[in-house]
């Protein structure tokens, strides 16, 4: 029995291997995406200054392992067999969900996750044993912490709306004070704002990153015998005093001196910072449980009792975690940092939702953004009449862009400047300390995201084209946050219980299922970040009529390309009564006519930066894209009504319909690969009079083919068949016409450029 138990150890010490994998991948949008977001440091220097954070950190983690061992259920109650099923229940948890979350790109917090974790699994092992002894309900309170519990609640509810509120207060200050000449402005303005700044969060480091590790309690004789701990408490307002007026001749001197440029220093020490408070915190939240389990084991071991028997009180005290623990796993931490995608992928989430640029919107408005967006207009407008008109104008240009700047799309642009960069660190470091040294609970998750979304709000990122789909986003992401609360408590305790149930052979089952979840979705993400069926379709970059008409060449060759692979991949899939091909067919006919929705929607910037001579060349594109659109909106059809016709399991198309659409296929082939090949600006009447010689040898082929079907309804048993293979052929019949009109226009145009 003590083998099984000693093999369940192990396999916590792997599951936490893999949990600081997602873990960080998940929270590195704490502290990354100030810094990559601003663009005002290179990719490679925010990474290095927040991996020796994380490492430094690391070392500083071991007084927060308390609350796997003691913070949300009291640990006497329980024996060693209990608390041993309690943490693999947590481990393999808390793997699972944050591994879903990363996949979706959604930022989650861990510290909730782990929390609510542990209260699941306890709370379930709690009532297995009061239903085995008592059955009074009213003893769960001997199990549980609850009042933890319930702070970890409210922490939760009030650092959403708190951090929200003051980064966008801070922000509107601030940028109505410095507007977005921010730089120009006197270098006693900007050490001030430096000196706030880096007071504020050099303060961070030492309550956030040192003050609740074993560090802190150590005597120093510098500190006269002192603690850090008793050194801060005693010394508050000196030590912030002293602590501002150091960073202020500090910032001034790198100014004025140095001319270095303040805002890039704050944006360095905060990421540095964010993630020192991470790994040094949150460390706890990835192998806290897996420490605890491992404690608990050797105590167990040494006592020659029962598992089954042992009492767990001695979780209740105080232990010191080994060094070799933290150096792994902030080795484990600083390398996943590196070579993460899926931490890419979901820093991504939060700099599109802060995105000051035109980019596309990830999310879809629904009714309560819509609402909140119409009130907070209201309200707007309300404080707005309140004010004389000249300070509202006045405020209002401290926010203005430059005309420059607003009339031009830029995929490399920062998504938002320096000054919101350093905002978003500043404040997210003052309201996280002021909370640690109060001693409430919060996430450093929550508190990080929704300032970065508060200061957006205030500084106009979220503009009227663009607020709905925001708003949806934060939305979804809030929601997540609460899914993840109710989730971690539900699956861990169904878990659990299976656990208590299967013993470890439903360990070994239960670990198999993540495994194979797990991996699936690292394959479809590597699937997603390495295949491209689809050609991307770009927005021309040139000015001149002749350069327009070229950069639209390969746009029309990616449309007749793209409809061409989705058109077969139809074909294939209703043939074969393939639903997984059709599926994917409908999805990639999707992504096209996004990426034509996009250029549609960017009309506006592009018109915005042509010159005058250039109309003949607008209207060219502007009729461009109606009608590829329109091309479009026909291989939806087909694709959308394969797949609804499989996908409800309707009568297969007949041979005969099959071998009819092939032989359609094989003759259309020709017309879309020729078709790619014929767009040059040297287009010849020959090869015009050929595609047009095409077009009507192909309209005939499918007016067989209607007719054919048509002798042959005598005979037909299905409805639903017969109505897919008309609309298909009839949307086939469309789908040629606008592909031809493509050409025609071309050919129309391309004759008018000089050369």
């Amino acid at each position: 029995m003590e083998d099984l138990y000693l093999y369940t150890l192990v396999l916590l010490f792997i599951l936490a291997i893999g949990d600081l994998i997602v873990g960080v991948s998940n929270d590195a949008v704490n502290f990354l995406n100030s810094a990559i977001g601003s663009k005002a440091i290179s990719f490679r220097n925010i990474m290095i200054l927040a991996s020796l954070g994380i490492a430094l950190g690391a070392l500083f983690s071991s007084g927060m392992m308390e609350v796997a061992r003691k913070g949300i259920f009291n640990p006497g109650s329980f024996y060693f067999e209990d608390i041993i099923f309690i943490f693999m229940a947590v481990m393999m948890t808390d793997i699972l969900l944050l591994d879903f979350f990363n996949t979706l790109g959604m930022p989650t917090s861990t510290t909730v996750s782990i929390v609510f974790e542990l209260l699941g699994a306890a709370v379930v092992m709690s009532l297995i044993k009061i239903f085995s002894d008592s059955g009074n309900l009213m003893e769960l309170f001997t199990y549980i912490n609850t009042d933890k519990a319930t702070q970890i609640i409210l922490g939760i509810l009030l650092s959403v709306f708190i951090a929200f509120t003051i980064g966008a207060i801070v922000q509107w200050i601030s940028r109505a004070l410095l507007t977005h000449n921010f730089l120009n402005k006197s270098r006693l303005i900007n050490a001030l704002f430096g000196g706030i700044s880096l007071a504020a969060i050099s303060n961070f480091i030492l309550i956030k990153g040192i003050k609740g590790t074993s560090y802190a309690s150590i005597e120093f004789d510098f500190l006269d015998g002192q603690t850090i701990n008793a050194f801060l408490e005693a010394y508050t307002l000196w030590v912030n005093l002293t602590s501002l007026l150091f960073w202020y001749f500090f910032s001034f001197l790198l100014t004025r001196g140095f001319k270095v440029d303040i805002y890039k220093v704050i944006i360095g020490v905060g990421t540095f910072a964010l993630a020192l408070a991470f790994a040094g915190n949150d460390l706890v939240n990835f192998i806290g449980v897996p420490v605890a389990a491992y404690q608990s084991y050797e105590a167990w071991v040494v006592s020659g009792i029962a598992a089954n028997e042992f009492n767990m009180g001695v979780l209740s005290n105080k232990v010191t975690t080994p060094t070799l623990f933290l150096l792994v796993s902030g080795l484990i931490m600083v390398l996943t940092l590196w070579f993460s995608s899926k931490a890419k992928k979901v820093v991504k989430t939060s700099l599109d939702l802060s995105d000051q640029n035109n980019i596309k919107e990830r999310f879809r408005p629904n009714f309560l953004s819509r609402l909140l967006v119409r009130f907070f207009v209201g309200l707007n407008q309300y404080f707005s009449n309140l004010f004389p008109t000249s300070i509202s104008q006045k405020i209002s240009r401290s926010f203005e862009l430059s005309s420059d700047r607003s009339a031009v799309i830029d995929d490399n642009a920062p998504s938002f400047d320096t000054l919101r960069a350093s905002i978003n660190l500043t404040v997210a470091a003052i309201l996280i300390s002021i909370a640690t040294s109060l001693k409430l609970p919060l996430s450093t998750t929550y508190v990080t995201f929704m300032v970065t979304m508060g200061t957006s709000l205030a500084d106009r990122a979220w503009g009227t084209d663009s607020a709905v789909y925001r708003v949806a986003g934060v939305i979804n992401v809030i929601g997540g946050w609460f899914f993840t609360a109710f989730s971690a408590f539900v699956v861990c305790g169904g878990i659990l219980y299976l656990i208590h149930w299967g013993g470890f052979t439903a360990i070994l089952i239960i670990l198999g299922i993540i495994l194979f979840l797990i991996s699936r979705n690292f394959i479809n993400h590597r699937r997603e970040n390495k295949e491209r069926k689809l050609g991307k379709l770009l927005s021309p970059k040139s000015d001149s009529y002749k350069g327009i008409i070229e950069e639209s060449v390969m746009n029309i060759a990616n449309v007749i390309g793209n409809t061409y692979e989705i058109y077969a991949s139809t074909i294939r899939g209703l043939s074969n009564n393939d639903l997984k091909t059709l599926s994917n067919t409908k999805k990639n006919a999707d992504e096209l006519f996004d990426e034509v929705n996009d250029m549609k929607n960017g009309i506006y910037y592009f018109l915005k930066r042509t010159n005058e001579t250039s109309v003949s060349a607008s209207r060219f594109y502007i009729s461009l894209l109606g009608i590829m659109s329109d091309l479009i909106e026909d291989l939806i059809y087909i694709s959308n009504e394969s797949y609804k016709h499989i996908n409800n399991n309707h009568s297969p198309l007949k041979t005969q319909q099959v071998e009819d659409l092939n032989e359609i296929f094989e003759s259309i082939s020709s017309v879309f690969k020729e078709g790619i090949e014929a767009f040059n600006l040297k287009f010849s009447d020959k090869e015009f009079n050929d595609v047009l010689i095409q077009k009507k040898q192909n309209f005939e082929l499918l007016n067989q083919k209607i007719d054919k079907q048509i002798l042959r309804i005598e005979g037909e048993t299905s409805p639903k068949n017969t109505a897919l293979y008309f609309n298909i052929l009839i949307r086939t019949k469309d789908l040629i016409l606008h592909k031809f009109d493509l050409v025609e226009e071309f050919y129309r145009v391309s004759k008018k450029v000089k050369y």
